[in-house]
């Protein structure tokens, strides 16, 4: 069975009404056995209404409707939590506003039965950004590099949000404890994969700024995301550090 096949595409939305048409289309047309689920968050742009005209006429796309915005974390955990209710195999985190390419979807999907994770990279060879200012970048790869430190990560992008999660990696993460709800979620998820010893793999994409609309990303989201990594670095430094002490004890001079 061809990959894709047994594979759900989770699509978080809120206000993406001027970019989910035009994905899904893409989508349906290049990897036309996905099965595709919008996570919408109660958008007010008719985001919804748009994703239920596509269901009318197509047994392949489906929406899962939440109350209120709540987060990019709230949203992936009813995603995986939805998809693994239905035996997928395989979970695949895609933006929805063309930022993540369906070419690259394709490369994803190609390589994803090599790891239990595998990530979409921005930083590895072959990868680059088109339409970001510098200090965006600047940003990004900061965010990579200070989570690779202090989490022991080896994988370049840590913040990538275009990935493809196996059944196994989701069964070993426990997504109910995920504390992140913006794009630390990635980072978080990863480090959770990292500790349960599964295999991460990157593979090279090209990551175009958002097509239309307006960006989600805040202030609040940047603390968050390192204000966690700090303190599961510093948490793991710790527990280095207790393990030692208990390894190799100070021995005591019982002679004084």
């Amino acid at each position: 069975m061809e990959l894709s096949a047994n594979s759900l595409l989770l699509i978080p939305t809120y206000n993406e009404a001027l970019n989910i048409s035009t994905l899904i289309n893409e989508i349906r047309l290049t990897v036309p056995l996905l099965q595709i689920l919008v996570i919408d968050d109660n958008s007010s742009d008719g985001t919804a209404e748009l994703v239920n005209q596509f269901m009318s006429n197509d047994n392949k796309v489906e929406l899962l409707s939440r109350p209120e915005k709540t987060g990019l974390g709230n949203a992936y955990r009813a995603g995986f939590a939805w998809g693994m209710e239905r035996n997928f195999e395989y979970f695949i985190e895609m933006d929805a506003d063309h930022s993540h390419r369906v070419a690259d979807l394709e490369k994803l999907l190609a390589q994803a039965d090599k790891y239990d994770l595998t990530i979409g990279s921005r930083w590895i060879k072959g990868g680059q950004i088109i339409g970001w200012a510098k200090h965006r970048e600047i940003l990004s790869r900061f965010g990579s590099g200070y989570s690779r430190i202090l989490l022991g990560l080896k994988t370049r992008d840590c913040t990538s949000g275009f990935r493809v999660f196996s059944r196994r990696a989701v069964e070993s993460i426990d997504f109910k404890n995920i504390q992140s709800n913006g794009y630390g979620f990635q980072v978080e998820t990863l480090y959770r994969a990292h500790e349960a010893g599964l295999a991460v793999g990157e593979v090279p994409i090209t990551f175009v700024e958002r097509r239309e609309g307006v960006s989600k990303m805040h202030s609040g989201i940047v603390f968050e995301a390192m204000w966690n990594v700090t303190k599961w670095g510093y948490g793991r430094l710790l527990a280095k550090f207790l393990r030692t002490l208990s390894t190799h004890p100070s021995t005591i001079d019982s002679d004084g």
